[in-house]
């Protein structure tokens, strides 16, 4: 059969070390793979280069596709980027998979019979990066949320789900408070659901959610969420399955797809042969289903599953009353090889079929529903002003009121100051002043805006954002505060 290219990152620390364990394990099972080696991380960014890649590399993921990568070390200060935020940026890994397993009793965890995938949006949510400072007092990092990112990373969780034979996906979001955002994630949920009804699915609050899935994890199964929830509770999880240090990840997209362990480069231990291979081993596995070796990736998740139950462990995970023999990396990954095509007797065998189907967002485009008819119903003005109370700034304010346009409330940090705010409120130098239509439900031009804004300007206020207020279909597309 022909082998598939694929780009390898040795990395940091303890990257390589636990880099040359792996492709020995997964060249050893018959993985049917070339490897083109690229340089990444803290020598490359130490040169200059402040994505951490050498610009030429990036040809060799454009062709092969598929990034196996050690962990780095992103120096501390400067410029510096995030690589894996670059990559899965440039190539579009919009799904993060990371499968959190309890292997007890030879691994110690609270939660024996844990087995749960977090599926975590990748490229949404505030992890855009787009923020701003807006005054002395004010910071702001928005959150984006979209139906196209929405809608492919629920299905794709549905299509893991189907395709490794789980029964239940589940959705954590917080629209409760966040109803516009989360409110489409929830949404796009129950409606993809519907698709899937051979699958269970539920939904909960991400905060009762978290504490759920930290107390009973046996409770869930595929878990599904946006980028900044998903990120923090795949470490939850993987932790209180037994260890970070045990956990692979795949980051997929439509084209290309990056896997990595979880860990970080360890720079402490590197050189003294002590890693743990096994989370980017796991990572491989991850791999080898993606680029359809699931012969391959079963042969090596089994003979992992009876190297540790069998007592090999690395210092990590060794304790005196589980393990029987501490190993370094290397031979731990001898360990695994001597035991490929062996199957453990007391965790749960694997049997990787096929990797999840998974629609390209340029077909859901194309499937998108008609657009919603759009109006312009006002301006929130954003104002940078400590000079004295709200009941003061509405008087200044309402000199702008012209062109069809009058201030009809004020917000700081969300809360309504004006008209009738209450004096306990606690207040900063960031105001949001909201001015719509002097005659009930009448639309709004941007000319009037422009007028608008040239009138706040004229009373010596530093306005220092808007955010024009549209209805779809008759609905408001913005949020409301308490007594609106």
């Amino acid at each position: 059969m022909t082998n598939v290219p694929i780009t390898v990152a040795h990395g940091d620390g303890i990257g390589p070390e636990i880099m040359e364990a792996t492709l020995h394990i997964i060249t050893a099972a018959g993985a049917r793979i070339d490897i083109e080696p690229i340089e990444v991380g803290e020598q490359v960014y130490l040169r200059g280069i402040n994505s951490g890649v050498e610009p030429k590399a990036w040809d060799s993921l454009r062709r092969t596709k598929v990034f196996l990568k050690a962990p780095i070390t992103t120096p501390q200060g400067g410029g510096y980027k995030s690589l894996n935020v670059t990559t899965r940026t440039m190539f579009g890994l919009y799904a993060n998979v990371r499968p959190c397993v309890s292997y007890y009793p030879f691994v110690a965890t609270k939660h024996p019979s844990m087995d749960v995938v977090i599926i975590r949006e990748n490229e949404e949510d505030t992890y855009t990066g787009i923020e701003y400072r807006q005054t002395h007092d004010m910071m702001e990092s928005l959150k984006l949320i979209s139906r196209p990112g929405s809608e492919k990373i629920i299905r794709y969780a549905f299509e893991y789900a189907r395709s490794h034979g789980r029964k239940k996906v589940t959705c954590f979001m917080k629209d409760n408070i966040m109803k516009m955002t989360d409110g489409l994630f929830h949404r796009v949920f129950d409606e993809i659901a519907k698709e899937y009804p051979d699958i269970i699915n539920e939904n909960w609050i991400v905060d009762i959610g978290a504490a759920k899935l930290a107390d009973t994890p046996e409770a869930f199964d595929v878990v599904v969420l946006p980028n900044l929830y998903g990120d923090i509770l795949s470490d939850v999880a993987a932790q209180i399955a037994g260890s970070v240090g045990l956990a692979g990840s795949a980051n997929i997209g439509d084209q290309c797809a990056m896997f990595e362990a979880i860990h970080g480069s360890a720079p402490r231990r590197a050189g003294q042969n002590l890693a743990n291979p096994s989370g980017l081993l796991l990572g491989a596995v991850m791999m080898l289903v993606h680029i359809d070796q699931p012969d391959v990736a079963s042969r090596v998740h089994n003979a992992w599953l009876r190297t540790i139950e069998d007592g090999v462990h690395t210092y990590d995970i060794f304790k005196e009353s589980v393990s029987k023999q501490k190993v370094g990396t290397k031979e731990f990954a001898d360990a695994v090889i001597a035991r490929l095509g062996q199957q453990p007797q007391q965790l749960k065998a694997v049997n990787y079929t096929t990797a999840p189907r998974h629609i390209s967002e340029t077909q859901i485009l194309a499937r998108k529903d008609p657009l919603s008819e759009k109006v312009l119903v006002g301006v929130d003005v954003f104002i940078d002003w400590h000079d004295g109370s709200s009941d003061q700034l509405a008087t200044i304010m309402q000199q702008a009121n012209d062109a069809g346009l009058t201030l009809s409330m004020i917000t700081n940090r969300g809360a309504k100051v004006w008209p009738n705010g209450m004096p306990e409120t606690f207040t900063t130098d960031h105001w949001r002043c909201r001015f719509m239509p002097a005659q009930k439900g009448a639309a709004v031009t941007h000319t009037q805006i422009t007028n608008l804004l040239q009138r706040v300007d004229a009373t010596g206020l530093d306005f220092i954002k808007i955010e024009n207020l549209y209805t779809f279909d008759g609905q408001a597309g913005y949020s409301m505060s308490a007594g609106e």
